[in-house]
């Protein structure tokens, strides 16, 4: 896999944070930059040790299995991003932003919100949850560890590869916290449609030209 791949395998991996990262943008009325940082780093660095253990483990079997990697890259892929598509178009419409109670809406200024008054009073944006972070985090990555295994069967430099990822997810993740803060969630779903079909794609490129020699 050249540059070109990879970069297209980190967006398509980033979609998650990028769509989680819009979230959590809807919570602040105003941008809070170190907050919007650590978000993306967080993300970021998942993004890039997930693959890294997925690689580790896959590089353990990687010799029995060579005859027919390609089919795994492609199984792998194909399910992941088969799997983010099912997620978006079968995801249930919430009665507030992200899911969650009233106050997030509050802290958006009140247009979500039936006491404009507590809206008002509400603090610009909540403190960061650090535990709930690293949860969403993990969440956003566990994709990333299968494509890391995939790596390893490729025998992809795996350096390259987790440097060019989790600096395409933090970026996304950052652009997605101000996305989330300036626009709302509308962006959310094609986000989430788009990286599925990216690794998808990227899948059956692998196959076809494995099978093609």
């Amino acid at each position: 896999m050249g540059f070109i791949e990879l970069f297209l395998t980190g967006v398509g991996l980033s979609m998650d944070a990028f769509a989680v990262a819009i979230c959590k943008g809807l919570g602040m009325r105003k941008i809070r930059w170190r907050d919007a940082l650590v978000i993306a780093l967080f993300f970021g660095g998942f993004q890039a040790l997930m693959p890294l253990i997925g690689w580790a483990a896959g590089s353990l079997f990687a010799s029995t299995i060579t005859a027919v990697d390609h089919w795994i890259a492609f199984g792998l892929l194909a399910f992941i991003g088969g799997k983010m598509l099912w997620d978006a178009f079968h995801e249930e419409d919430s009665p507030c932003v992200c899911g969650r109670d009233c106050a997030t809406c509050q802290r958006r200024g009140g247009a979500d919100c039936d006491d404009p008054e507590a809206a008002r009073q509400a603090p610009i944006a909540p403190p960061l949850d650090y535990r709930e972070l690293v949860m969403l985090a993990i969440a956003t990555s566990i994709d990333a560890l299968a494509v890391g295994i995939t790596f390893a069967f490729l025998g992809v430099n795996i350096w390259v590869a987790i440097t060019i990822i989790g600096v395409t997810t933090f970026v996304l993740s950052l652009v997605g916290v101000v996305v989330g803060n300036q626009f709302g969630s509308r962006f959310e779903k094609p986000a989430t449609i788009a990286g599925g079909i990216v690794l998808i794609l990227i899948g059956l490129k692998i196959l076809i030209e494995h099978l093609a020699g």
